[in-house]
């Protein structure tokens, strides 16, 4: 039984086609078909069943595709074990929520850099309806996420390491009873979006326009021109508050929100990893 076989189901399952799984895995579809006709002449038993175009694991091929995960993941952590010295050295992939990666990360990891420089450290961005499958993958080891206080996912071991509120905000140049007719809201994917319906609801401003952008950034800089208002974690507009640019309103809503890391339950934490989390808490 081949490793590489292992990871051939896997990917096949995981990316719901053999076409899929050939393209990321860099495999002629050809061979990826063998590897699983080898497999299944070695465990006695189809893995998929194959009806025209449409493919489907079979019973034999879900009870086994735990064990060869369970193989996969020994295998990558016994790598890792030989790898790894008392130092953190070599490869670590953090994945970040847009917000956290513009405003709150880049001096936690300027510090973690200075104090480990021979990590290689990747930052990527998370995908929130994902992100599960991500650290699962081990797209990513961790990731770094903004979410609400009663945020409790299946399959990840949640930390949060900071308490914070978003903040409702208008420019300070403008009329702040026209910059309320228009609302500049995240995209329905984002944790907080749900706090912000809520605030119109409650505040009877159903009739308010709501311009959807997906950037953080993006919806700061509309606010500052004056298109309307938004609200956003207060670590994004906490110096624009204090320089007077932006003005923040007082909102009787409960808008806490939390910084949280998260990691696969299963996850076999590097010493990289510890070093990164625990610079981070």
């Amino acid at each position: 039984m081949e490793l590489r076989h292992l990871i051939t189901f896997q990917a096949i399952v995981d990316a719901g086609g053999f076409k899929k799984a050939a393209d990321e895995l860099g495999y002629a579809q050809s061979s990826i078909t063998s590897h699983i006709k080898e497999l299944e002449s070695e465990l006695g038993y189809p893995l998929f069943d194959r009806l025209g175009k449409t493919i489907t694991v079979t019973q034999a091929g879900r009870r086994f595709l735990p064990y060869a995960s369970e193989i996969i993941n020994l295998y990558a952590k016994s790598k890792e074990v030989i790898k790894e010295a008392d130092e953190p050295v070599g490869p670590l992939t953090i994945g970040a929520s847009e917000s956290l990666m513009i405003y709150w990360l880049p001096d936690k990891i300027r510090r973690f850099m200075d104090k480990y420089p021979k990590v290689e450290l990747t930052l990527k961005s998370i995908q929130y309806e994902d992100l599960s499958n991500q650290l699962k993958k081990g797209d990513i080891d961790a990731a770094i996420l903004v979410e609400t206080l009663d945020w409790q996912p299946r399959d990840l071991t949640i930390n949060k390491i900071l308490d914070e509120e978003l903040s409702l905000v208008t420019s300070a140049q403008t009329s702040r009873i026209a910059t309320f007719d228009t609302m500049l809201v995240t995209e329905y994917s984002c944790s907080w979006r749900p706090i912000i319906e809520t605030y119109l609801k409650n505040e009877k401003k159903t009739l308010t326009a709501k311009i959807e952008l997906p950037s953080i950034e993006a919806i700061k800089q509309c606010v500052l021109c004056g298109l309307g208002a938004a609200m956003l974690p207060n670590f994004a507009v906490r110096s624009e508050i204090a320089r007077g640019t932006l003005t923040e309103a007082v909102i009787d809503l409960d808008n806490a929100i939390g910084i949280y890391t998260a990691v696969h339950k299963d996850k076999w934490r590097s010493v990289n990893l510890e070093a990164f989390l625990a610079m981070l808490t």
